[in-house]
């Protein structure tokens, strides 16, 4: 039976992708060796450098995330390398076992998946390496399986004092242009990015931001690579083409939501996740359900996992707000499968869409049978009014 009105597409990505951006990726294709198609590639070349915050080069392949997670490692690495990652969640996991499918040998940091990256173990961990045997840290900024972020600056700071060469990478699939992130600040020497996330694309596009010391270390390494080789986009990228068949369409999309982002600016973006995750936690604790991220200050504006009490279903409590609700969550992944679930507040959204959103939680949890107090949809609704009014007075 048809239900009436808009579904809510509430996974923490794919986000709901605006008219906008869907009108602009509707336009006719274009020949992309063509004299018109320099302008698009350029601007979004140029364009993602001002998302990202840097100078350096910033690479466009037509993939998911994963694929740039990959050309991440063959770039920076030869067979056997040694590198150090961190046990944020489930992404942080899938990225170790791809390094060690390409034939790499990471260590992993063990971690509790309730925070982010640990700068302090990072650290003790490189001085140990007194062979630097290690050649890259690799961190995710955003977890998407548990609503962590990390903090990459001091994780930077913890390799610099640790005296240590190792380059800082970093998966920011789900963080970038909805929470703050900063390349060239941070010293970030590799970034990997996605288009369905903050950016508000379909599924398509992957970024690698790259800075010039991991450049220069990329021609001395020899991991086998051809479709991923950063050195091969580097001349076609200067005047705006790419070695093969770009996503055309989704650089039309991927232009404009630069444009949105910039209209809005990037502080406002940020500040709008920053505002919604802390409603969204207000709704939780007012339920009377624990957050996934334990550690106050790495809680993600992007999206928020919540635990649901021992003894119940998670994916239960899913299937039945999706049937009488029509509103998409997200499921927990491996260690936290069918213990929580995530809410996506990312991308174009606002505050109806989030009290919206929280309702229809709020009536699937009475109707799931799962055990909580009334009043979260309530809470989070008071914090956005306080809010508001808290920013309208400093206007």
């Amino acid at each position: 039976m048809r239900q009436a009105g808009r579904h809510f597409l509430q996974i923490p990505g794919p986000s709901a992708v605006p008219d906008r951006i869907l009108k602009a990726i509707g336009q006719q294709t274009i020949d992309h060796r063509g004299p018109d198609f320099a302008e698009v590639g350029l601007k979004a070349l140029n364009g993602m450098k001002t998302i990202f915050k840097t100078e350096q080069n910033v690479f466009i392949f037509p993939s998911s995330g994963t694929g740039a997670w990959e050309a991440a490692l063959v770039n920076t690495c030869s067979p056997g390398d040694k590198l150090l990652m961190f046990e944020t969640g489930h992404f942080a996991t899938l990225w170790n076992k791809m390094a060690r499918k390409i034939g790499l040998e990471p260590e992993f940091i063990e971690g509790d998946w309730r925070g982010g990256a640990e700068p302090d173990r990072i650290e003790a961990r490189l001085r140990a390496d007194t062979a630097h045997e290690i050649k890259a840290v690799c961190v995710v900024h955003n977890e998407t399986s548990t609503g962590s972020v990390s903090p990459v600056a001091e994780v930077r700071k913890a390799i610099d004092a640790a005296g240590h060469p190792a380059l800082l990478m970093v998966d920011t699939i789900s963080g970038l242009a909805s929470i703050d992130f900063r390349f060239d600040e941070w010293g970030v020497d590799v970034c990997v990015s996605g288009s369905q996330k903050g950016l508000m694309l379909p599924p398509g596009l992957s970024f690698n931001a790259v800075s010039e010391r991991a450049m220069e270390h990329a021609k001395s390494v020899t991991m086998p690579r051809s479709y991923w080789d950063w050195h091969d986009m580097v001349g076609p990228n200067q005047s705006g083409y790419f070695p093969y068949t770009p996503g055309t369409n989704l650089l039309y999309g991927l232009n404009e939501a630069i444009d949105m982002l910039h209209e809005e600016g990037l502080d406002n973006v940020f500040a709008r996740h920053a505002r919604h995750g802390a409603a969204t936690r207000e709704a939780v604790r007012t339920w009377g359900l624990e957050v996934l991220c334990a550690r106050q200050g790495q809680e993600s504006g992007v999206l928020t996992a919540v635990m649901v009490p021992e003894g119940c279903s998670a994916d239960a409590f899913r299937a039945t707000t999706l049937k009488h609700y029509d509103i998409s969550l997200g499921n927990g992944l491996s260690k936290v499968a069918d213990k929580v679930f995530r809410i996506g507040h990312l991308g174009d959204f606002n505050d109806l869409m989030l009290m919206a959103t929280l309702s229809g939680v709020e009536m699937g949890l009475a109707m799931a049978g799962i055990p909580h107090e009334s009043g979260g949809a309530q809470a989070a609704m008071q914090y956005l009014k306080e809010t508001t009014n808290q920013r309208l007075a400093a206007e």
